[in-house]
């Protein structure tokens, strides 16, 4: 087959190598779409991969192929997503659930081939079905929209209540979604973008607030009539909204890090002093599993798309680029700022 090959730093190749055969157990998918993750980025462009010769590529849809002996929940021809966590189910954080906390996981994708290739073989358990209503494009789409369903729930999250979300990318707009879809009082989205805060307008969110404007914070409390939010999601994993969460935060609030900092991250003592007075509560939240294995996050996933309360807006895709032009798609984001949104590699084009 076909497949998209990490040798070394920016040198990423289409060549042929051996499909993959279909063990006990396991489920050989034809791919369809793999968006490209953040993560994918610096292991192609700065050589950071665990190791190499790899196939990256977790985020992915396609179609059943093969199924392996013991293989029952799903047969040829079924459409599926990828769930790219293969945890060990024997340390003490697996047996309680806790999958994205395992020391001793495999990763689809990282630390096994993965799916920029023509097929991926992997365990039965690490494909979710989904409806004839749900496009392939969604179908590449279900690990980014359940890493933010994942960071909703980590919060003690109720409806009826004032959520902030920090951030107007592809995770932060599919938390707002959530919130929504789970009864939010009123959303608001936080971002330096127009285009991005019209975005969230059109999927559902309140208001939109530009953080370059002066007197934005007063603008934001007053949606709250100065009380702050129930609920505040930095998605962005930026410095500057880190630590516009502490503010925004109501007295009890609830606030959770969905992204992923990048930067050393420093509080004065006024900024810390937040958590104090407000005796709000501060969680992080990684991945996107629950028990039992994969979690009701994938399924809720796969409903809510097929029901289309869930929205895949055309916008969050940038490019769909072939699998034999993968190496063009890498060196995009060589030069900031060219990429605004998901690249999806496909492998059938």
């Amino acid at each position: 087959m076909k497949a998209g090959v990490v040798h070394g730093i920016e040198d990423i190749r289409y060549e042929d190598i051996e499909t993959p055969k279909v063990e006990p157990g396991k489920v050989l998918v034809k791919i369809k779409y793999t968006g490209i993750c953040g993560s994918d980025i610096p292991r192609v462009n700065q050589g950071t991969a665990h190791y190499t010769p790899i196939v990256l590529g977790h985020e992915f849809s396609g179609t059943v192929a093969e199924v392996g002996e013991g293989v029952t929940s799903v047969k040829a021809g079924d459409r599926v997503a990828g769930i790219p966590l293969v945890p060990c189910m024997k340390c003490e954080d697996c047996q309680k659930g806790n999958y994205s906390l395992c020391k001793h996981y495999d990763f689809i994708g990282s630390h096994s081939f993965g799916s920029y290739a023509e097929y991926v073989a992997v365990p039965e358990k690490n494909v979710v079905k989904f409806s004839d209503d749900v496009s392939f494009e969604q179908g590449a789409f279900f690990e980014p929209a359940t890493v933010a369903l994942h960071g909703l729930e980590r919060t003690g999250y109720q409806g009826g209540k004032t959520v902030a979300i920090l951030g107007g990318g592809t995770i932060g707009l599919l938390t707002m979604q959530w919130a929504k879809i789970f009864g939010a009082k009123k959303i608001v989205v936080f971002d330096i973008a127009e285009e991005r805060l019209e975005l969230a307008k059109r999927l559902g969110a309140d208001a939109g607030i530009n953080t370059l404007k002066e007197n934005f914070m007063a603008d934001a409390k007053a949606l709250t009539d100065g009380k702050g939010y129930d609920y505040v999601f930095e998605t962005a994993g930026n410095t500057i909204t880190m630590k516009m969460a502490f503010e925004l935060a109501a007295n009890k609030a609830e606030i959770c890090f969905i992204g992923t900092p990048t930067k050393e991250l420093s509080f004065t003592v006024k900024e810390w002093e937040n958590m104090n007075r407000k005796e709000f509560k501060l969680t992080g939240s990684w991945m996107s599993y629950s028990a039992p294995f994969p979690g009701h996050e994938w399924d809720l996933v796969a409903h809510y798309f097929a029901t289309g309360d869930l929205k895949l807006d055309e916008s969050f895709i940038f490019k769909t680029i072939p699998l034999s032009q993968i190496d063009t798609a890498f060196a995009m984001f060589k030069t900031p700022g060219t990429v605004k949104g998901k690249i999806l590699i496909d492998s059938e084009a």
